[in-house]
């Protein structure tokens, strides 16, 4: 802890904590929308966003000067209370989750002794905003697209919880912390069979629970336009964007400290956090190049991959590993 903070109430160390995070997540994620146009277009040999500032740097503050200058429109026929409360009920779970991931040693707001269950918890907890969405805006497409999009996100988070218990065990720790200063030595994408497999899964989970291509049947253009938030505009559709990408950005940051190692690295130690960034930056963008090459698939199709292939998978895989670590002694 800086000296400035030592002298400072726990509660008011707690409060500037979750000010600075909140804030810099707000600002990250806005640019790693950026990210993903730039990436995007340079796979589709397009330029991408490149007018507003020096090679497109100042976008996302023009989206976000848009978007505020936009006029709130609410439909007549919605459920209004639920209608507004949506957005925040949404992203809320989503920046929750942040507070308990460690970006390097005792630099978090809280690295609990469960960490990796709350975070599991929380981040599904986004789906009662999504439905809220749906249901407010007295809208049959958006009613349908909510549907679907619970009915996904319930079904890939059983595999994405399997898979992310298989560090866990491993480690034998469910404090992300000690998760990640367990492959000191050995990532655990690198353990054999057991690690690659595990990371394999988690981004398939990733990618399918966080509604985006191939999977992202919710908002399937030549059905459902927009999906769940076809009805929201100005303000409430960002936040709603702004949700969906801190969950992506999120569990890219757990796919990092769950098997790539999170701050391990070479070079001081205060490059720790430096690395545990750049490992997260290429774990969303391994995901955003699945998205942005492979084609829609039916929703049959996605609801099979899960319950009958990826899920009973990440299921033996987890027990394999169990009976990995009692072999072993440690699992390591």
């Amino acid at each position: 802890m800086p000296a400035a903070f030592a002298d400072m109430p726990a509660w008011l160390v707690a409060a500037i904590a979750s000010f600075i995070l909140l804030n810099g997540i707000a600002l990250g994620v806005a640019y790693v929308t950026l990210l993903e146009r730039k990436f995007a277009a340079r796979m589709q040999s397009r330029i991408g966003p490149y007018r507003v500032g020096p090679h497109g740097l100042l976008q996302p503050i023009a989206d976000a000067i848009k978007l505020m200058m936009k006029e709130d429109v609410v439909p007549t026929a919605a459920d209004k209370p639920v209608y507004n409360l949506a957005p925040i009920v949404f992203l809320i779970p989503c920046m929750l989750i942040f507070a308990t991931i460690p970006f390097a040693p005792g630099l978090g707001v809280a690295d609990l002794n469960i960490g990796i269950l709350f975070f599991l918890a929380v981040s599904s907890m986004e789906i009662v905003g999504l439905f809220m969405a749906g249901w407010g805006s007295n809208n049959k497409y958006a009613l349908l697209s909510a549907m679907r999009a619970v009915n996904q996100i319930i079904s890939y988070d059983l595999p994405f919880v399997f898979a992310s218990l298989v560090p866990v065990l491993l480690a034998g720790s469910l404090r992300l912390g000690e998760i990640a200063a367990a492959q000191a030595g050995l990532w655990f994408i690198a353990y054999p069979v057991i690690g690659q497999l595990g990371f394999i899964f988690f981004i398939l989970s990733t990618v399918a629970a966080e509604n985006r291509a191939p999977f992202d049947i919710l908002e399937a253009e030549s059905e459902l336009v927009a999906g769940f938030r076809v009805e929201y505009s100005g303000m409430k559709f960002a936040l709603i964007q702004l949700g969906e990408y801190a969950h992506v950005v999120a569990s890219s940051f757990l796919g990092a400290l769950l098997f790539l190692g999170a701050w391990s690295g070479p070079g001081p130690e205060w490059l720790g956090a430096i690395w545990f960034l750049i490992k997260a930056m290429l774990v969303f963008l391994l995901v955003t190049w699945v998205r942005w090459s492979f084609v829609r698939i039916r929703v049959d199709q996605i609801l099979a991959l899960s319950w009958k292939a990826l899920m009973p998978a990440t299921l033996v895989l987890l027990l394999l590993t169990a009976v990995v670590v009692v072999w072993t002694g440690n699992g390591r």
